[in-house]
Order: structure tokens, then sequence, then C-alpha cells
């Protein structure tokens, strides 16, 4: 039975030699349907030695099944029940074979033929996944915040003892990925993360008062799905990015500064130990990190806007506004506390932007509501799988009794 909730994730398999002696590379994407998904197979689109061999979606069985006949996939996870009972009468003319809930999740992150698990998802729903992709031998491309924030204490380790990579996807720790390529990682004195700012960049508390939805899903630079648009405008977001960093490239928290880079042409930098910055420029494009990682280290030409510093005009910097964003600063609190602690900070947004986009609270509530749960939920040290999902549904808990 398919009794867990709705998310996305993006699998992706890695180049593999067919009989005949060409070169291809053989994809899963599960998450087919959002943001990361649809710019992946725009990707594949480009390509022409890449076959989508399974795809997977929350409830979006329309869109998916456009994708399906398509692409032409072996196989497809549906999370809801009933929904993928619809779709595999709808595709019944068809050969794909239609998987739900977890277990289809699980089923198509150890595929054989996947050798790269590239998760775009939105929720912890990905950490079980993931683990069972890693325990295969499948290499991670993580587009996934979540993962590393709740359970980077087990994801990375578990990956080096599977001789498995973590390949970023975000655009931010892929263009650190990058300026780390060939570099030695013992010699980083910093990372220096970027971030937009976002919608309400310089206003005040005061100004974000009357804040609906509408203004909060207006980014100035990228597009993206809802959640993650309004963890940008919170700069939520950009702390999930900071935990996330801690764990891809073993730094600690003092060792990573939040840089406001409004433009978004730079995606993100590292200052080495001889003060040296490296830093990644490009157009704010998911296309280039999404393709970056299915070839990596190879380099692909890629269509679409190119930079031109003739036009450009000026970039400008500046420092985070840590007090009217708390969500910021608290997400460098819950990581240095660590523990189940950056699990309570990611479940307490998760449910307070939910109702934030049902109209239910205020925006300036999805701050409040993440410091009352971090204050308010046990503290579990070194937490298992089980710890963090039951830390979550706490979470939960607590918000729905103090904010119904």
């Amino acid at each position: 039975m398919c009794k867990e909730r709705a998310q996305e994730i993006v699998i992706i398999s890695t180049r593999r030699k067919v009989s005949n002696g060409d070169t291809m590379k053989y994809i899963t994407i599960l998450g087919s349907t959002g943001s990361i998904g649809t710019q992946t197979l725009d990707v594949v689109r480009s390509n022409k030695d890449i076959k989508v061999i399974a795809l997977g979606a929350g409830s979006n069985i329309e869109r998916l099944e456009q994708q399906i006949r398509e692409f032409k996939p072996e196989v497809v996870s549906v999370w809801e029940e009933e929904k993928a009972k619809q779709l595999a009468n709808n595709i019944k003319d068809l050969n794909t074979k239609v998987l739900c809930g977890m277990e289809g999740l699980m089923e198509i992150s150890t595929i054989e033929k996947v050798e790269i698990v590239v998760t775009a998802i939105v929720g912890m729903i990905g950490i079980r996944p993931t683990i069972s992709a890693i325990l295969a031998g499948k290499h991670i491309a993580l587009a996934n915040k979540e993962t590393l924030v709740t359970a980077g204490h087990i994801i990375m380790p578990l990956a080096k003892e599977k001789n498995v990579k973590i390949l970023p996807v975000d655009s931010e720790h892929s263009a650190i990925f990058q300026c780390l390529n060939g570099e030695n990682e013992k010699e980083i004195d910093k990372i220096l993360l970027t971030a937009s700012g976002g919608p309400f960049r310089g206003f005040t508390r005061e100004q974000m008062k009357n804040v609906q939805v509408e203004h909060a899903l207006k980014h100035p630079n990228w597009s993206m799905g809802r959640k993650i648009t309004i963890d940008s405008s919170t700069m939520v977001n950009k702390g999930l990015e900071v935990i996330e960093a801690k764990w891809l490239f073993d730094v600690d928290f003092d060792n990573i500064e939040v840089v406001v880079q409004p433009q978004s042409v730079i995606h993100s930098m590292v200052q080495f130990i001889d003060g040296a910055i490296m830093a990644q420029l490009g157009t704010p494009d998911m296309k280039l990190p999404i393709q970056y990682a299915l070839y990596y280290p190879e380099r692909r030409v890629l269509g679409g806007d190119r930079l031109d510093f003739s036009t450009l005009g000026q970039l400008t910097f500046e420092k985070p506004d840590m007090e009217n964003f708390r969500g910021l600063k608290l997400a460098y609190e819950a990581g240095r506390k660590g523990g189940n602690v950056p699990t309570i900070f990611n479940a307490a947004n998760e449910k307070a932007v939910q109702l934030f986009l049902d109209r239910q609270i205020a925006y300036l509530d999805i701050p409040d509501i993440i410091e009352a749960s971090m204050s308010t939920i046990a503290f579990r040290n070194n937490p298992s799988v089980e710890e963090i999902l039951l830390t979550e549904q706490e979470t939960y808990q607590f918000i729905k009794e103090r904010w119904n």
C-alpha cells in the first residue's frame, strides 16, 4: 500500500556501454513533473546519448502521462496509489510498468541500470531512497537539501564507505564544486555562499507585515517551485544551503559566509588559505548545474543566454540581514547545535510555508514557528533515520496544536 505523503525525487544514471559499442547514458527521473525534473528532461532533449529508463511523480499524472508518451520509460512511480491505478489505466496501450509509494521509490532508486541518483525532492521523503541508492552503490547527484540537512551525519559517512560520489545540483553548491575541481579541499579557508536576497531584500519587519503569497512568489531572478521560492524570500533556503554545504564540503559553520549578490551572476565562491578566491559565474539557469552533474567531469555544449560583461554594468555585494530575516540566523543556530535540531528547523519551516501558502498564517509567522519549534521539541543527539522521521512528526504535531 502507498501510505506516505507525495514528494518528488530526481534519479539519474550515468553512461553505460550498449551492445553495439556506442556510449549511452540511461537515466531515471523521479520528480519529473517538478521544476528540476522538467528541466532535466530539457537536458535530455538536447542530448542524443541519454535514454530515460524511469520516471516518477507525486500526483500530477496528466503531465507524467505526457512525459511517458514522449520518453517511453520502462517504469514509472506515482506516490498515491489511486493515482497510480488511474495512470496505469490511462497508459494501458503502452508497456510501461506503474509502481507507487515508498516501495516504488526504493525500487527505482536501486534499478540495475541506474548508476547516479539525482535527488531533487521537497522534504525528507528522499532520505530512505537516497540511503538505498548508496547501499546499492549508486552515485548521488543531489538537488534535495533536506536529505543532508537532516541526515548528513548518516549520508556522508555511508557514501564514503561505499565509495559513492555526492554530486551537488543546487546552483550554489554546484558552483563551489566546480571551483574545487582539481583543488585540495584541505586548503579551503572559507566558503562564500551567495544569495540574491530575494524579493524583499532591504525590507524591515515592519515592511514585511503585510506580505501576501503572491508577493513572496515573485522572485527577482530565478524560476523555481512554490515552496523553494517562499524559502528564498525568507532566506531560510540559504540557511538550508549553509547546513548542506557543511556536509558536502566538510567545513565548519564559522568558515561558511553568506554574501548577498543581488544580480545572481556569481553563484558562489571559495576562498583558499593563501587568500585566493575562485568564483563560478553564469546566467541564472538551473540546466547548467543539472547537465554538469549528469556529465561530470565532462562539460557539454548548453544552449541559452551567455553572460555579457559589456552589458552587465556592475556586481554588488551586501551582508545578509539576519535580524529582519531571522530564518538564516536560526539555520546557523540549528546547524551548530546539531543532533535533530536541523530536522526541527527544516520540518517547522516546511509546515509553516504550507500554512502560509494556504493563507492560514502571516508571512512573519514563518520564522516565529521555526524558533518556537526549535525551543520546544526534545533534543536527540546523533539521531537514526527513525528518530529523524519521529522528530519531523513531533514538530508537525506541535505546530498543528499551536497554530491550528
